[in-house]
């Protein structure tokens, strides 16, 4: 296949979320859990749905700071507080998990691995495209989980740098300006595990493209997603009936 034969011909800078769609950060949670001092409030059985309500209340704090236009808070401290508040809900108190247990957790989330599609695929897609990080949080954070899962990216774009939180349209407009790349061109698209992101970014004028990871929009209908995207990739492991998957299904797609 070649460029000509992509849906998006005329792009050039492909920009990525980064946790829930290049990495897993709920193996990342769930596997330090499980080395933890156990609890009777929180039994191993119940590890997975822990860390993806930590994750909801993240996305519930950072969405209400964006409704009231509130500065850019460091991702640390959110994910701090929302596990301070699901720990106390449990009654799980300093006594059982102390500070440096819970800081530990938090650092956690800079430790991530990259979804088992993703290195190979986007090897392939820097060969043709600029690939680029555009996601909330700190530069830090992004250095982090971009060192520890291998990613090899051309450019990280966090919230903390551009001073603007997605899914403010600008966050888009202003990436797509510093690698010089133009929105109304069909030059830009984003790829993320999260429609409220694509929203956003369809908003702006960028091209979008949904990969349905399995720890990702427990809420939403993929069937309205599939039809509000320019391109739904199934990048769930071992569900789609195909070898490739997510980022290596991306690659094919666009021809390379």
């Amino acid at each position: 296949m070649s460029p000509t034969a992509s849906p998006f011909p005329h792009a050039k800078a492909l920009f990525f979320d980064l946790m829930g769609t290049l990495c897993d950060w709920h193996t990342s949670i769930t596997s330090l859990l499980k080395t933890l001092p156990p609890l009777e409030q929180l039994p191993q059985e119940h590890h997975s749905a822990f860390a993806l309500e930590w994750r909801s209340g993240f996305f519930e704090e950072i969405h209400a700071r964006f409704l009231a236009a509130d500065e850019n808070e460091d991702i640390d401290i959110t994910h701090q507080r929302v596990l301070d508040r699901l720990l106390e809900e449990r009654r799980i108190g300093c006594g059982m998990w102390d500070e440096d247990v819970r800081q530990g957790l938090v650092k956690q989330w800079h430790e991530q691995v990259a979804w088992p599609d993703v290195l190979n695929g986007l090897q392939r897609l820097r060969k043709n495209y600029e690939v680029i990080v555009l996601a909330n949080g700190t530069t830090r954070l992004q250095l982090d989980i971009c060192k520890s899962a291998g990613l090899e990216m051309d450019m990280l774009f966090s919230s903390q740098l551009l001073g603007m939180t997605k899914p403010d349209t600008r966050i888009y407009l202003k990436a797509a300006e510093l690698v010089g790349a133009h929105v109304g061109k069909g030059e830009c698209l984003m790829v993320a595990a999260h429609a409220y992101d694509l929203r956003a970014a369809k908003k702006a004028g960028m091209g979008t493209v949904y990969i349905h990871r399995e720890t990702e929009d427990p809420e939403e209908d993929f069937d309205d997603v599939r039809n509000e995207v320019d391109l739904f990739v199934d990048g769930r492991t071992g569900t789609n009936g195909s070898n490739v998957s997510g980022l290596a299904a991306l690659a094919e797609t666009l021809g390379w």
